[in-house]
C-alpha cells in the first residue's frame, strides 16, 4: 500500500536532528511533529463539516508548516492562498475551494476586509488569538486519525499566468510519493526555502523532500535577494529551489570577490533564463539545473550529464513524454540545428509537451471539470507548455501554448527568441509575445526589455546585434520594443505576460517600433499610435485583438 504523509510525519516523531530554522529559532523534527499534532487537534475542533477545507493566508512561517503537517494527520485539506491576490480575485479563490475557515494573522487579515468569503465568511481566525490557540496543551491521540493515500491533502493553485488560477488536487499518496523520492537529499542537507509555501515549488522541492529524507529547512518569511547569500552562509545551506526571475534578482546584488565561498551544491531553477543560470554558476560556484515540473506534477524532467545548459533535461524513468502537434495529434519530428546552433525546423519541431502514460499522476482540478478535461484528452496528459526535442532525446522549453506566434504564415514559439535576445549586452530580462498585425490575422513580434540599471537603449546597436545572431529566425525579429523598468511577475517571480499583451503599444513605457516591417527602429510617438490605429481601420482589422494564440 502507498504511504501517506501522515505516516511520514509520525516517522519523524523521535528524530532529534534539526528540522526547521526560522528567524533565529530552531525546532528538531520531534518538536516539529509535536506542533503538527497540536494543529491536528485544533483542526478537528475548528472544522468538522465536509469538505474539511482550511484556507491558509500566511507568509512563510512555521505556523504554515505546522498546519500542513497537522492537516496530514487529521485528514483536513490545506488551501494555500496567494498573498499577491487582492479583492474579488482572492475572495473567488476562497469561495471556489469551499474553505470552511481561513487562518491568517494580523499582518494579512485586512486583505479580507469587506470580501464575500462564502462558507468561510464568519470563520476567519487569527494566529495567536484566544479562539485559535486554546488547545496548545491538548494531547494528540495517535489512534484517532488514519488518512488513506487517496485522501485529499492539498489544493495547490496554479500560477495563473495563462488565465484564472486553478486548484490542483494533491492527495496524501501523491505527496508522500514525492516526499519519499527526496530528490537524493540526506539528513545532513540544509534546504533554503524562500519561495511561498502556497505554491507547489516550495512544497514539492523543499518541504516534503525534507520530511521524507530528514534534511533540515531554513524557512524565509519571504524571498530577499540581498539576504540570500548571508543566509546561505550563516546556515550552511546546500540547496535552493526557485522559479522565474529569482536568480536575476540575486545576480543584481553587488558582486564581491568571495561570492563563490559558500556551501551551496545545487540550485534548482526552472524557468530561469539560460543567461542567469550561466552567470549564477560562475559567480557562486554551484550547479544550477533548470528541470521541469508544475503544480500538476504529472510530467517531470530531470537534468542529465552533458546536456545543453538551456535544456529542460530528460523525463523521469518510465515516463513516455513526446512533443505533439496539436492540430494533427501526431508526434513532431526531432529538432535539427545548423553548425551555429540555429533551430532549422522550428515550425515542425515545436509542439505541446504531452505525457502519454502519466495521466495517473494528475489528480485533476477542484470543482473545474472543464479544465481537467482540457488537460486529459484521449488518455494523454497535455501540459499546456511548448517544447522541442533533439536527436538525443533532450527536451527544450519553448513557452506556453499562449506563446505561439504566427508571422507571415510561419508558426514559432517565444522562448527560443527570448534566449537569443537575452544575449544582448545590458539586458536583465526579456519577454517576447505577439501583438495584432494591422493588415492580416497574423501576429507581430513584440519584446519587453528590462535593462540593467544605468544602461540605455540604442536601437541601432540592437538591430546590429540582431543582424549578427545566426540562429535568429527570419520572422523572429521584433517589430516593437518596449522598455520596462521591471518586467511584471507573479508571486513566484515568474514573468506574467498577460498585462504586456493587454497593453500592447498603449502603455506608458517608452516603445520603439518599425513603421514599416523590416525598417529601422524608431521611438514611437503619439502621432504614430494614431497612425497605427488608422491602419487597423483601413484594413478592416479589430484593434482589440490580443495577438496571442
Amino acid at each position: 500500500m502507498e504511504p501517506t504523509v501522515a505516516e511520514l510525519v509520525r516517522a519523524r516523531s523521535a528524530d532529534d536532528r534539526p528540522a526547521l530554522t526560522f528567524e533565529g529559532q530552531t525546532w528538531t523534527w520531534a518538536e516539529v511533529v509535536h506542533e503538527m499534532e497540536v494543529r491536528a487537534v485544533r483542526l478537528r475542533r475548528l472544522v468538522s463539516a465536509e469538505p474539511p477545507h482550511v484556507g491558509v493566508l500566511l507568509e512563510n512561517t512555521p505556523e504554515f508548516v505546522f498546519l500542513i503537517g497537522g492537516a496530514a494527520l487529521s485528514g483536513h485539506v490545506v488551501v494555500g492562498l496567494n498573498l499577491t491576490r487582492r479583492g474579488e480575485e482572492l475572495a473567488r479563490d476562497i469561495r471556489h475551494t469551499d474553505c470552511a475557515v481561513v487562518i491568517t494573522d494580523a499582518a494579512q487579515v485586512e486583505l479580507l476586509d469587506g470580501l464575500d468569503l462564502g462558507r468561510a465568511g464568519d470563520h476567519v481566525l487569527l494566529v495567536g488569538s484566544p479562539d485559535y490557540d486554546t488547545d496548545t496543551d491538548t494531547d494528540y491521540d495517535t489512534d484517532t486519525d488514519h488518512p488513506t493515500p487517496d485522501d485529499l491533502l492539498l489544493l495547490l493553485f496554479t500560477s495563473g499566468s495563462s488565465g484564472a488560477p486553478k486548484a490542483v488536487l494533491a492527495t496524501q499518496g501523491r505527496v508522500a510519493l514525492a516526499a519519499s523520492a527526496a530528490m537524493g537529499f540526506r539528513p545532513d542537507n540544509v534546504l533554503y526555502c524562500a519561495m511561498p509555501l502556497f505554491h507547489g515549488n516550495a512544497l514539492m522541492s523543499s518541504l516534503f523532500p525534507a520530511l521524507g529524507s530528514g534534511a533540515s529547512i531554513v524557512l524565509k518569511r519571504r524571498f530577499s535577494a540581498s539576504a540570500f547569500l548571508p543566509d546561505v552562509r550563516a546556515h550552511g545551506c546546500t540547496f535552493f529551489s526557485t522559479v522565474g526571475r529569482a536568480l536575476s534578482y540575486i545576480l543584481a546584488t553587488p558582486e564581491l570577490p568571495d561570492d563563490s565561498d559558500n556551501p551551496l551544491t545545487v540550485v534548482l531553477a526552472p524557468e530561469s533564463s539560460s543567461t542567469d543560470q550561466r552567470q549564477f554558476r560562475k559567480r557562486f560556484a554551484t550547479i544550477v539545473v533548470a528541470g521541469y515540473g508544475s503544480s500538476e506534477n504529472a510530467i517531470v524532467m530531470i537534468p542529465k550529464a552533458g546536456i545543453p545548459r538551456d535544456a529542460l533535461g530528460v523525463p523521469l524513468d518510465g515516463q513516455d513524454i513526446a512533443i505533439i502537434d496539436v492540430e494533427s495529434g501526431t508526434e513532431c519530428p526531432r529538432a535539427r540545428f545548423d553548425s551555429e546552433g540555429k533551430l532549422l525546423n522550428s515550425d515542425a519541431a515545436i509542439g505541446e509537451i504531452v505525457g502519454r502514460n502519466v495521466v495517473g499522476g494528475f489528480e485533476g482540478y477542484y470543482n473545474n471539470p472543464e479544465a481537467t478535461r482540457e488537460r486529459v484528452r484521449d488518455g494523454w496528459y497535455w501540459s499546456g507548455d511548448l517544447g522541442y526535442r533533439n536527436a538525443d532525446g533532450i527536451f527544450f522549453f519553448a513557452g506556453r501554448t499562449a506563446d505561439w506566434l504566427r508571422v507571415d504564415g510561419e508558426n514559432f514559439a517565444a522562448a527560443p527568441v527570448e534566449r537569443i535576445i537575452e544575449r544582448f549586452p545590458g539586458v536583465a530580462g526579456v519577454a517576447v509575445y505577439g501583438v495584432p498585425d494591422e493588415r492580416t490575422v497574423d501576429d507581430q513580434v513584440m519584446v519587453a526589455l528590462e535593462l540593467t540599471t544605468g544602461v540605455g537603449f540604442d536601437p541601432e546597436a540592437f538591430d546590429a546585434f540582431l543582424d549578427s545572431q545566426r540562429d535568429l529566425g527570419t520572422k523572429w525579429r521584433p517589430r516593437y520594443v518596449r522598455l520596462v523598468r521591471n518586467l511584471p511577475v507573479g508571486a513566484t517571480t515568474k514573468i506574467d505576460k498577460a498585462p504586456l499583451r493587454r497593453d500592447r503599444w498603449d502603455g506608458r513605457d517608452p516603445i520603439h517600433w518599425r513603421q514599416e516591417r523590416g525598417g529601422p527602429l524608431a521611438a514611437m510617438t503619439d502621432d504614430d499610435r494614431v497612425e497605427l490605429r488608422r491602419r487597423f481601420v483601413e484594413h478592416g482589422r479589430d484593434i482589440a485583438l490580443t495577438g496571442s494564440r
